[in-house]
């Protein structure tokens, strides 16, 4: 089953995307004086300010010899100078955004695989980062804040050249962004990412969840994550409207944050929606008028009872999605109102085309439970150096995403889990989600987790664990 067999679907790819810059450049053109990148307390950055940052970022790497397919590691605290970091550096060579909080093994590890030629790091920033680039050569550039300059204004430290020289940036196909994937199984493997998988699934998400210009996302995502870079900022800028990048999840600031900011949506991780549901309590006053229309989930399953909780407190629709880095983020999405959201469903597709795959390779009709596949303009053309994690990740022209499930009749995805996670027992397959989900509707229960343990006769058995209210 394919995309083109569903009777809803809320977005196709269409071919017509533009690089990171013409995407700055052209919203400039249009609106140059609307903020674009905002944060609590400081005023914000508008569209022409954007352009005027990115174009200074590009002389200054230009002066540096640093060109477009140069890797730039980024290790920066979350915030606007974050995001707007990320643009400049996407719009111009190879953006590597990293955790800041990774340990110098890590840093190591991360830079030398990345081949990376130039590091980004926070002025008077204590980062073991700095040593392990001055070990590999590369330049290093001390980003400072303009003090009570607009939100996400910036200079290097003693690199600033505000004129002079042509300025030549990333074209569609050039490579924005790479990112590495988890590595629990395996060494992790680079994600290359283009401007056109970029720019294309931002527009899918702006799509999707009908954002416009008057639309404000409130950012509590990292932005090393492609969850935070594409469905909070890239889809921000795409649709003309703004994202506040705070400092992320602050459950002592969110509900000022919510009050102070007047956002219209904001999007995060299951486990941020629960920590946010457990100090809701305290704070009713951020919900009597708030000013959210709707609030989005992605990145892993949501347990039904948290979409019910969230709804009933927010009194706002709350919209589940499927994503991964693999597709620039978002595969599927259900809908805002006045169309159907199906509790326990990731939603329709919402960009490239999503089918159910059989192990020999064949695609599956509704209701057929096989594996999730891909395909489409937002999808990565394959890992990086790695054949082998190619050869197994693409069957047919499709990316297969590893993880179980099935369409129903409306063309809605329900996910089972991932297929590499399911619970053999004694030959009969076991999704640790189904279980997880029955245990999360037993009212006693506050949290639930299934998994594997293992059994002499059968193999492996299934255990839980649960947090009681």
């Amino acid at each position: 089953m394919t995309v083109s067999d569903v009777k809803g679907k809320l977005c196709v790819d269409d071919g017509n995307q533009s690089s990171i810059y013409e995407l700055v450049r052209r919203k400039s053109a249009q609106t140059p004086d609307a903020v674009c990148i905002g944060a609590p307390g400081r005023r914000g950055l508008t569209y022409r300010g954007l352009l005027c940052q990115v174009e200074n970022v590009a002389r200054i790497l230009q002066l540096l010899g640093l060109e477009r397919n140069d890797r730039i590691a980024i290790v920066l605290p979350n915030g606007p100078e974050m995001a707007s970091t990320f643009v400049s550096v996407a719009a111009t060579a190879v953006c590597a955004p990293l955790n800041p909080g990774y340990k110098a093994n890590e840093f190591e590890f991360y830079l030398s695989d990345l081949k990376a030629k130039g590091l980004i790091v926070l002025a008077g920033m204590d980062s073991p980062a700095r040593e392990i680039a001055k070990k590999h050569n590369m330049h290093l550039l001390e980003l400072m804040p303009t003090p009570g300059d607009e939100a996400g204004r910036f200079t290097f430290v003693g690199l600033n050249k505000e004129d002079g020289g042509s300025l030549c940036f990333s074209s569609i196909d050039d490579t924005a962004l790479v990112l590495h994937t988890s590595g629990t199984t395996s060494r992790p493997k680079i994600v290359p990412l283009s401007h056109r998988n970029l720019c294309c699934s931002a527009k899918n998400i702006t799509t999707a969840l009908r954002l416009t210009a008057s639309d404000r996302c409130l950012n509590i995502m990292p932005l090393f994550h492609i969850h935070g870079l594409v469905a909070a900022v890239l889809s921000s800028l795409n649709a003309g409207g703004s994202v506040i990048c705070t400092s992320g999840l602050d459950l002592a600031k969110f509900f000022d944050w919510i009050n102070e900011c007047r956002p219209t949506w904001y999007t995060a991780v299951p486990t941020m929606h629960q920590a946010i549901l457990s100090r809701a309590a305290a704070h009713p006053e951020a919900f009597s008028h708030n000013s959210l229309r709707f609030i989005r989930s992605s990145s892993a399953a949501l347990p039904h009872n948290v979409m019910t909780q969230l709804e009933e407190v927010f009194r706002t629709p709350v919209i589940e999605a499927y994503g991964m880095t693999e597709a620039a983020h978002q595969m599927t999405s259900n809908p805002l109102p006045n169309l159907p959201r199906k509790p326990g469903s990731v939603g329709i597709p919402a960009g490239p085309e999503v089918g159910i795959m059989d192990e020999r390779g064949n695609l599956l009709p509704a209701g057929e439970l096989g594996e999730v596949v891909i395909r489409g303009l937002n999808v990565t053309g394959g890992y990086e150096s790695n054949p082998s994690a190619n050869e197994s990740a693409f069957a047919n022209g499709w990316f297969r995403t590893g993880d179980q499930g099935r369409f129903d009749e409306q063309g809605y995805l329900f996910l089972t889990g991932r297929i590499k996670e399911l619970i053999n027992r004694g030959g009969e397959k076991i999704a640790p989600r189904e279980v997880d989900d029955v245990l999360n509707l037993h009212p006693a229960i506050k949290q639930a987790v299934a998994f594997a343990v293992s059994h002499p006769t059968l193999g492996e058995d299934v255990a839980a664990a649960v947090v009681l209210k």
